[in-house]
């Protein structure tokens, strides 16, 4: 369930261009009026609005917001001008080729995503930047780790909610007999079930191994594998049994302790937005006794923590 509010009376894109156009104009921009449009409008809205713009004034709308905006807001507002496939093809491509690789990013977001959305940004991405995202992936990745995510991004999983119960137990010793029952680990035999099994069948899979051998399968996880192959496999194995709940741990990470990884914190707060951050602050309540908001608004400041705030359905 998205947290994206949007105005039950709309004014028409044409309009929106205009007083973005307005905005932009005299000594500064009037980021207020500029947070006040974009972040109460769909992707479907923010793509209307950016033909608009460029039809009136013969400039690409993007362009004028990077020149008017700066720092995190900037990123942030930059992010969220894209349609979610369009952004998750964006973010992978900067984390995979950009000035600063970032191998974790890119992962974080192929191994949260559904088949079908990895196949519509897949598209996305070798008609935008003219590459396949397996080449990057091929460039960027090493060992288990490439093998993995070059798995992940070209098997079609199923998505409904049936599971193959006679496959459950088996596919369950096949995980205990390739980690904690031998010496060494049997990396293939990991990659090929977290690749090819459904999210429901993964989740069912991790209770079965819990039930059969008493200890977790993230557990298992953590003592046999390491580094950001280990990341992937626990990437896609929470997102299986609780996306939200995947994405309000990583959101708590990104700001506790000293200073906040902002880099993160708007990554998941832009891309979850507009599809299930309701739920992902209902299990930040759940877990951290206090609101996903609240954290939000400690950590951040100014037109940033506005834009943010703006984005999770609150008013500041």
């Amino acid at each position: 369930m998205a947290s994206l509010s949007v105005p039950p009376v709309l004014t028409s894109p044409h309009d929106d261009a205009i007083q973005l156009y307005k905005a932009f104009k005299g000594f500064g921009c009037d980021k207020a009026a500029v947070i006040n449009i974009v972040a109460h409008r769909d992707a479907t809205q923010r793509a209307l609005i950016q033909q608009e713009y460029r039809s009136m004034y013969s400039e690409e709308l993007n362009k004028r917001l990077s020149k008017e905006l700066s720092g995190n807001l900037e990123k942030a507002v930059l992010l969220w001008m894209y349609d979610p496939a369009g952004r998750d093809a964006t973010i992978v491509r900067n984390a995979l080729s950009g000035d600063i690789v970032d191998p974790k990013a890119a992962t974080e977001v192929i191994c949260s995503r559904t088949p079908s959305q990895i196949q519509y940004f897949k598209q996305l991405y070798h008609s935008m930047f003219d590459v396949y995202l397996e080449q990057d992936i091929e460039f960027v990745a090493f060992e288990d780790h490439k093998k993995l995510l070059l798995a992940y991004v070209s098997t079609m999983r199923y998505e409904g909610p049936e599971v193959d119960r006679a496959s459950l137990e088996h596919d369950a010793k096949a995980l205990f007999k390739a980690g904690e029952k031998k010496l060494g680990t049997d990396e293939n035999t990991f990659i090929r079930i977290f690749s090819e099994r459904s999210r429901t069948h993964l989740a069912a899979v991790s209770a079965a191994y819990h039930s059969m051998y008493g200890n977790s399968l993230k557990k298992a996880v953590k003592s046999e594998t390491s580094g950001l192959f280990e990341f992937a496999l626990l990437t896609i194995l929470q997102c299986a049994e609780n996306t939200a709940k995947y994405f309000a741990k990583e959101l708590h990470k990104a700001m506790k302790g000293l200073g906040t990884d902002d880099t993160t914190l708007i990554r998941i707060l832009v891309t979850r937005t507009e599809i299930d951050m309701e739920y992902i602050k209902a299990e930040y309540q759940k877990k951290h006794k206090r609101s996903l908001n609240d954290a939000v608004h400690s950590e951040t400041s100014g037109d940033y923590r506005t834009f943010l705030l703006s984005l999770l359905g609150t008013a500041h």
